[in-house]
């Protein structure tokens, strides 16, 4: 069959073939940088890069709509799916993504069980279908492009229909360093066909390449309508990064992105569990109303909301702002407010820690006169606002409609309803409220027997709190340290020392340590007069880094060193306290300034910030691993965002470690407050001028960067903590490490461990560098560092021992024995394998 039968064949076959399309192998030469040099590699080619020889219409100009997957529309929002033409692919703008809906049918549903988990809200509307007024197409420039028959050249014709075939088979290196041979002849108008080509055929990844190599060009002119296309259509495929990459050049180009790119990428963003993409979602939806002026699809409101709402571990309560702006949104484009935008927000303000009532009953009003009845979700959210302020008789009216209800009652409400009772005192009827609870339910949850023993400690009923703790033991259900610390914060009020102490060493036979109950029995030695055994477990906790001392623990032992004229210990905690930045409380201070006047000549200032030698390379060591610090547009002065991956164990044991050792730099909202000892998985520092070296040698320009002096930087306790915050160990016991930056540095890196005698290989991923040690190679890693490792995280780092694998999702499937999978622009950076 010569070529033309060939063409002609292709072309009759494209009539019948539904995508995807099949796919012929056929032997070509090997691709070189010229055209005209052949070589020998068999190359996969679509039937679509035999269209490239006939002409893509009759016109002079075509409009540009490229061929996309043909998938079900997904229910959860059929009125988007609608904006395209019968080719396009349709998708939901909820967190559902671009494909194939069976393939991915567990991924993208949304989670509508009923879990009684109180900080995670339960849709009444499984299916989340989506009205259907909501419907309008978004506007998007079409892109002109001209024939390849229309070209007057007809080398010019050759050499793009060659690049057409050899560019999508390819990755990053090689096809820069095809478009770079091909430099002195590729114009805009050539280079944006490629582009259009590669999309037409589906691979947006090479018209993503060529996109980006175009803007390092002399003579490239923005396109809005090509950016527009490609930012789409990486949206579409998830790949958020670089969709929001282009979203970017386009607003630097002073032009605002056209109404679908903001849709999309939306929509990617919503569709990944990658943490912090909601955040970068409410921004750009933001923008689309306050930058773009655009009116968001009815859809794109709900299932933004729905995200907000979706949040784990009770987070959702701090988007309380963003719920109400779409709430907002909705009421001023007269899009129609369904009933779980009201569910929703009530939920939210149930769940501040100030309720705000008045607009809880505004909401409550605008449901009842569009004729939605309260379902099970709004009551329990008014018994929770109740059991905050005792309103006993709102909670009693709602009780009772619930009651009426045709849903079985949570476990939650119980709760609810036994906080509501001991707000106002009757410690009786919280008791019955709690039996009755496992009478209708037929058992009783660990959240209502933490409710009870915390009541009736307030009480001071010791005895019925020591049996229900007793019967929660005997349960077997966790957690128990929430109400060993109820207990224990009792005795040391009452003054029963002895009762105090048995239940804090049954706790450390039961729980993990903690240092909260530390510090109760810390306090209650020193209030007895026991100082060696308070010395003791002071010294044990400052020993034990899961523990660790704070403010709290140094002030108390300090109150007993001065209280029994212990004047050079005292003096000893003092400078553990100037040393780690420690407040010293004032009575304290007082009689301290006085033992300090006999022996020393001046008070030190224990509040002058500074960095220890410590905290400078564990800084080093997260910075490697990640870890973000923003500057102000002055670059003077710079602020360190802590950030850990809340469903990671050792990111959850590694952030209480270091939350300690920067506390004095933290800002006032990170830091803990009486009687909360809970810290957030996101914190930051202060914004100080004194973060200006690690800030031009880590984030010079707002991206990350491997120092040119990091050679002199990787100590032990660098790596150790590099591999804690951004390291991970495989199932077969392999350890690696995340690293972002360019090439050269990433050698840097490997010369400077393999002068360690630390031999590793290099994977590259995306925008991510993994280092991996494998086999006997981890085993050395792994005795460098362990000294420096954190005691908690040692059976979940430890190298050689084959578990369960723990290693993040992004971590997977990490081959170093095939060559790295690039995307970065630039052929310096896109090096197919850095194994030594």
């Amino acid at each position: 069959m010569d070529m033309q039968q060939m063409i002609i064949a292709a072309n009759r076959a494209q009539c019948f073939v539904s995508p995807p399309l099949s796919t012929l192998i056929i032997t070509i030469n090997t691709p070189s940088l010229n055209p005209n040099k052949p070589s020998k590699t068999p190359m996969r080619t679509s039937l679509s890069f035999l269209r490239l020889f006939r002409p893509l219409s009759r016109s002079q100009t075509v409009l540009f709509r490229p061929l996309t997957r043909r998938y079900a529309a997904p229910r959860f929002c059929p009125s988007f799916s609608r904006h395209f033409s019968v080719s396009s692919a349709p998708f939901s703008a909820s967190a559902v993504g671009f494909v194939d809906e069976k393939e991915r049918e567990e991924e993208e549903r949304w989670d509508f069980s009923n879990n009684e988990t109180e900080a995670k809200f339960v849709f009444e509307d499984n299916d989340g279908v989506f009205a259907d007024n909501d419907m309008k197409h978004l506007v998007a420039p079409d892109i002109e492009v001209k024939e390849l028959d229309e070209l007057p050249e007809q080398w010019r014709r050759s050499k793009l229909a060659w690049l057409c075939k050899e560019l999508p088979a390819h990755k990053a290196g090689t096809l820069v360093r095809i478009l770079n041979a091909q430099r002195k002849w590729l114009k805009q108008e050539d280079a944006t066909y490629l582009a259009v080509h590669c999309m037409r055929i589906r691979e947006n990844e090479t018209g993503f390449r060529v996109y980006k190599w175009m803007m390092q060009q002399h003579w490239y002119r923005f396109d809005f309508a090509l950016a527009t296309k490609l930012a789409d259509y990486m949206g579409k495929e998830r790949k958020f990064t670089k969709c929001r990459e282009i979203f970017d050049d386009i607003i630097n180009q002073g032009r605002v992105p056209s109404e679908s790119t903001f849709h999309i990428l939306i929509v990617a963003y919503l569709s990944t569990p990658v943490q912090g993409c909601l955040d970068e979602a409410c921004g750009i939806y933001n923008r689309m109303i306050q930058l773009g002026g655009y009116q968001p699809r009815l859809s794109l409101h709900n299932s933004l909301f729905r995200a907000l709402l979706n949040r784990p571990g009770g987070s959702s309560k701090y988007y309380l702002k963003q719920a109400e702006f779409i709430f907002h949104n909705l009421e001023t484009c007269g899009l129609e407010i369904q009933k779980e935008i009201y569910t929703g927000l009530i939920w939210l303000h149930s769940y501040q820690d100030t309720v705000d009532k008045e607009r809880i009953k505004s909401l409550r009003k605008m449901m009842r006169e569009s004729g939605m009845e309260e379902g099970k979700e709004v009551l329990i959210s008014i018994l929770r606002a109740c059991s905050k302020d005792g309103d006993i008789e709102e909670a009693e009216r709602t009780w009772i409609k619930l009651l009426g209800s045709n849903d079985s009652i949570p476990s939650q409400a119980f709760v609810y309803k036994m906080e509501v009772y001991s707000k106002v005192g009757e410690i009786t009827k919280s008791l019955e409220v709690f039996r009755e609870m496992k009478k209708c339910l037929g058992y009783t949850s660990i959240a209502s027997y933490h409710k009870i023993i915390e009541v009736l400690c307030e009480s001071e009923q010791m005895d019925l709190a020591e049996s229900f703790m007793k019967e929660l033991i005997e349960s077997g259900m966790k957690p128990l340290m929430p109400s060993y610390i109820k207990l224990t914060d009792t005795y040391l009020r009452l003054n029963c020392h002895d009762k105090l102490e048995s239940t804090f060493l049954e706790c450390l036979e039961k729980c993990r340590p903690n240092r909260t109950i530390y510090n109760i029995y810390l306090s209650s030695l020193v209030k007895v007069g026991n100082l060696g055994k308070a010395e003791e477990i002071f010294n044990h906790m400052g020993e034990n880094v899961t523990i660790g001392v704070n403010a709290k623990s140094c002030n108390t032992i300090l109150c007993g060193y001065l209280s029994s004229g212990d004047n050079s210990k005292a003096e000893k905690i003092y400078d553990l306290m100037c040393q780690k930045k420690f407040e010293i409380e004032s009575p304290l201070m007082e009689k301290l300034e006085n033992v300090l006047r006999s022996s020393r000549k001046e008070v030190k200032k224990p509040l002058s910030l500074k960095l220890s030698k410590e905290q400078r390379e564990i800084l080093m060591g997260l910075l490697l691993g990640g870890l973000r610090i923003d500057s102000d547009e002055e670059r003077k002065n710079h602020m360190i965002r802590f950030e850990f991956n809340p469903s990671s164990i050792p990111h959850s044991i590694l952030k209480r470690h270091i939350h300690d050792q920067y506390h004095e730099w933290l800002h006032p909202s990170s830091k803990l407050t009486a009687g909360n000892g809970d810290i957030l998985h996101k914190f930051n520092t202060i914004s100080h001028s004194y973060f200006g070296f690690y800030a031009d040698q880590f984030w010079p320009k707002g991206q990350p960067v491997i120092p040119k002096l990091i050679h002199r930087w990787l100590s032990p306790i660098v790596l150790a903590y590099w591999y804690m915050y951004g390291g991970y160990r495989t199932s077969a016991g392999d350890i690696l490490l995340k690293l972002k930056g360019s090439s050269e540095g990433v050698e840097k890196v490997v010369k400077t461990l393999k002068s360690k005698s630390l031999n590793c290989r290099v994977k590259r991923k995306g925008r991510v560098f993994w280092i991996g040690f494998l086999r006997t190679d981890s085993m050395w890693f792994w005795k460098l560092v362990e000294p420096y490792i954190l005691d908690d995280l040692k059976d979940f780092l430890k190298a050689g021992s084959e578990t369960a694998d723990d290693c993040a999702v992004e971590s997977r499937d990490i081959n170093f024995d095939s060559a790295s999978d690039s995307d970065e622009k630039g052929s310096s950076d896109c090096s197919e394998d850095l194994n030594p």
